[in-house]
């Protein structure tokens, strides 16, 4: 049987179908009404158990890893894992599939990092084969960086067979999992990852203002000096953490204060487990919604991530996708435009304080949209058909 809806927006705000931020609970809005100091017991209380309870969610083998939260977005994130976790003479193997992938390489590029680029394209998933044979070739290359799930598309990629590739090849492997982890497992010991990122803003329904870096003490404790930001040194920020409980410059007070209320809710709803779940029945109802309307996702079932779904713009020379999106605003939905190179796409978020009543709702926004825009049809051009079946191939 279906849960129990879950309350709507308290004050009124259309739903954010977004991979974050995202629509988040009351409670955690409220969270943010008190001031905190920043050097004050109560807030160094409020890093530590920030902290360990984001170390609790990866399981066994957490005493191994450590929790350095760094202010800012997650991109300040993978910037801060890339340039203290990387030697300034290693070389990176960056798995792009979409927008993700390729800012990480712009990212080293201003490190002055080394990056051997494998670019699939918009959405096709790099596999653990491509993986290896290309460090099979390059054995300059130190590290490997796969994103999770890379929300440009809505793609989940293949960490596990990419994790079994680095580790064979005796690599190191750095993951981005901004818009998965707190939703899908993700076990770093069982991937022998040295370190990943992911952000207060998506699957633990924080809002934005830090991200974090889960790694491996050794590897912090061995990063010292190799930073190329006073701002953003993973190792800096973990020894002062340590040492005085605080963050070394001014920290996001309120925002810590949400995500601790949102920790409080992911437990209450039953955790990682619980948490996907949900997420998932949101895209399974969504994608049927829409397919029965005649729209198609760029994706094969096999590779949707529970977080974001990429949708082809119907042929109809009626749909312009500026007009869909008003139409759905004004329903209630605030939904994506696609990032696609090659043919016309919007996509849908699934997560955030949101379940598969909101999803239906969210389809029929679309039917009724359809109608007042006079399309008849949401099928797509056959152009885009035929870029589906090279992921099929």
């Amino acid at each position: 049987m279906p849960a129990m809806p879950l309350p709507a927006p308290e004050l009124g705000e259309p739903y954010l179908l977004t991979p974050g931020p995202l629509t988040t609970a009351y409670a955690v809005k409220q969270a943010m009404l008190r001031d905190w100091g920043s050097w004050d017991d109560d807030f160094r209380a409020m890093t530590r158990a920030l902290r360990s309870r984001l170390l609790a969610l990866i399981g066994d083998g957490a005493e191994t890893y450590d929790c350095v939260p760094i202010q800012g977005s997650g991109s300040y994130c993978v910037e801060a894992m890339l340039g203290s976790f990387v030697p300034r003479d290693g070389k990176v193997l960056v798995l792009a599939n979409g927008a993700y992938g390729l800012r990480a390489a712009q990212t080293l590029d201003y490190l002055g990092r080394a990056c051997h680029l494998l670019d699939k394209g918009d959405y096709l998933p790099p596999r653990g084969d491509e993986v290896a044979a290309i460090l099979t070739d390059d054995p300059a290359i130190t590290h490997v960086l796969a994103i999770h799930c890379e929300t440009s598309s809505g793609i989940l990629n293949p960490v596990e067979e990419i994790a079994q590739a680095t580790r064979d090849a005796g690599r190191k492997l750095l993951i981005d999992s901004m818009s998965a982890f707190g939703a899908l497992p993700l076990d770093p010991v069982a991937l022998n990852c040295t370190a990943f990122v992911s952000s207060a803003n998506k699957c633990i329904e924080g809002v934005p203002g830090f991200g974090f870096v889960i790694a491996r003490k050794d590897e912090i404790e061995a990063s010292k000096g190799n930073s190329h930001s006073l701002s953003l040194d993973v190792h800096a920020q973990w020894a002062t953490m340590e040492k005085t409980g605080q963050w070394r410059f001014t920290p996001p007070t309120h925002v810590v204060a949400a995500f601790l209320k949102a920790l409080d809710l992911h437990e209450a709803e039953g955790g990682v487990p619980a948490r996907g779940a949900r997420y998932t029945r949101n895209r399974d109802v969504i994608v049927q919604g829409m397919r029965d309307l005649g729209f198609e996702t760029l994706l094969a079932d096999r590779w949707l991530s529970p977080i974001i779904v990429t949708f082809f713009c119907p042929s109809d020379p009626n749909f312009t996708f500026p007009a869909f999106y008003d139409a759905m605003k004004a329903r209630g939905f605030i939904i994506y435009p696609g990032k696609l190179t090659v043919v016309d796409s919007f996509r849908i978020g699934v997560i955030g304080q949101m379940d598969e009543h909101v999803m239906r709702r969210v389809v029929e926004a679309a039917r009724d949209a359809l109608t007042d825009m006079s399309v008849g049809s949401a099928a797509p051009p056959a152009a885009a058909l035929e870029e589906r079946k090279k992921l099929a191939a």
